[in-house]
């Protein structure tokens, strides 16, 4: 799909991209992303999405997903580990869905890496969506947060292992809003940046760290939230002031 006007070269062209969770939200706008810049997109998703439908927590669906793309294309570039887990915390996740969740965010990053090691072009990349919960959290969110904890620190694993074969990048959310509302007052104003994220803030930086201009960057986190987690905020100071009682 290209948008490029005659004899212009698309930064990816004819590049294959694999995206997890690529149907909507984050991922839809880093499929289309590459897809504006000539790739080949592969996306595997629960939801219908044109290539592949299935579950990432299963290991058949994951090496069947991978044998497709590799006997479609022969090789792939880019894999993008975007696949949302699901959040649930200590006082309603079971065991089965706590692995679950890490099973989609952990295990199937990891397996899919190792599924299409062999067959990973010259200049491969792979970017791995966390969360600014690998650093923060909220109550009840231990799935989740465990998930995005987890897939920040394969990163500069397989960074390591994939030396001068993968560059292995990951990027850490913020709020992000998947239906790009414009926000305004307290919801913009706390935000150091000044406003709510949206996909295109993630998919830029993807397509960034798939290119050679990121040709020395590998083993590395990137978050991108607007500066939130860099801001030191206490009771009556600076203008914040807790709400709601005792305890958060």
């Amino acid at each position: 799909m290209r948008t490029q006007s005659e004899g212009e070269s698309a930064m990816f062209e004819d590049k294959v991209a694999v995206v997890t969770g690529g149907a909507k939200g984050i991922g839809k706008a880093i499929t289309e992303a590459f897809r504006k810049e000539g790739a080949r997109v592969c996306v595997i998703d629960l939801l219908e999405n044109g290539y592949y439908v299935g579950d990432l927590a299963d290991q058949a669906v994951l090496e069947d997903f991978a044998r497709k793309v590799v006997s479609d294309y022969g090789h792939v570039d880019y894999l993008i580990n975007n696949a949302l887990p699901l959040m649930k915390g200590i006082d309603e996740c079971t065991y089965e869905e706590f692995n679950y969740a890490l099973r989609v965010g952990v295990t199937a990053p990891f397996y899919l890496a190792k599924l299409f090691a062999p067959h990973f072009a010259p200049g491969g990349a792979i970017v791995n969506i966390s969360s600014s919960r690998d650093r923060m959290s909220q109550p009840q969110t231990e799935s989740y947060t465990a998930a995005k904890g987890g897939i920040s620190a394969l990163t500069h694993a397989l960074a390591v292992s994939f030396a001068g074969r993968v560059r292995v990048n990951s990027i850490s959310p913020g709020w992000i809003d998947t239906d790009y509302t414009v926000y305004e007052g307290p919801d913009a104003v706390q935000q150091p940046a000044g406003r709510v994220g949206n996909p295109m803030d993630i998919a830029h930086m993807v397509l960034y760290l798939c290119s050679d201009k990121a040709g020395f960057i590998t083993g590395e986190n990137i978050c991108i939230d607007g500066g939130m987690t860099r801001q030191m905020i206490y009771h009556n100071d600076f203008g914040w002031t807790l709400q709601g009682g005792d305890r958060l």
